[in-house]
């Protein structure tokens, strides 16, 4: 975690557009199934450990990365690392409720961070011209975008370029969270490398998402070996 926090300190500092994943089995999986989501993963800037499986996989693999990055825990950190910088932030997905809350909750947390704009999740197509140019014209340090993974990842790789924000990650479900609509695992899920259990617990329509998880760990225990050779 504090390696990460200290390159995208360096990478707001060079102004250079980076798209962040925080990756987990079940994004792991999709890439492996769709050749174009692959490609886009593949041409992300920086790819970090988010999935407790993910980490487990580069043991397997013999390549261990030092720990999990979790995706929301980066978000503190680069808000509190704005903190120093008084970096500008810029909110994008969920519900017009949740990110309104999102926004409210975090100015307080982290004052000398400046939220310069938000806008819920909920415009297609034709309306992404609007929604960069509302972006361009804040210029933030930081682009959080809370869509969903099948959206927001490909997204954000089809316009960094034109958006110009130096760090750019996607952040799944933290809106909800730190909004208070929904609740993150209890601390013993998390030491137990559970929180996708609790989460499908709370949230039983999850479980075809969920259905990945069995066919990774399968995949992991197969390749073994080959799992950390590039291709």
């Amino acid at each position: 975690m504090q390696g990460t926090v200290q390159y995208l300190t360096d990478v707001i500092s060079a102004r250079k557009p980076h798209q962040v994943i925080t990756a987990n089995p079940i994004m792991v999986m999709a890439a492996l199934e769709d050749p174009a989501y692959k490609q886009m993963m593949q041409q992300a800037e920086l790819i970090v450990p988010d999935g407790s499986g993910v980490v487990w996989a580069s043991r397997v693999g013999g390549d261990p990365v030092a720990e999990r990055v979790a995706g929301y825990d980066l978000l503190h950190e680069l808000m509190k690392q704005g903190e120093r910088h008084c970096w500008k932030v810029y909110l994008l997905g969920a519900s017009p409720e949740v990110v309104q809350e999102t926004a409210k909750r975090l100015k307080a947390q982290y004052p000398r961070t400046e939220i310069v704009g938000y806008r819920d999740g909920y415009f297609g197509l034709e309306q992404d011209d609007e929604v960069i140019e509302e972006i361009r014209r804040t210029s933030p340090d930081l682009l959080f975008v809370a869509r969903g993974a099948d959206t927001q990842e490909p997204w954000i790789a089809k316009y960094k370029h034109r958006l110009a924000v130096p760090v750019m990650m996607g952040v799944g479900g933290s809106f909800d969270v730190i909004s208070g609509r929904t609740k993150r695992a209890p601390k013993v899920f998390q030491k137990l490398r559970l929180e996708w259990l609790y989460r499908l617990l709370k949230e039983p329509t999850r479980f075809r998402r969920m259905l990945a998880l069995p066919k990774f760990v399968v995949r992991v225990l197969w390749e073994r070996g080959n799992l950390t050779k590039s291709r």
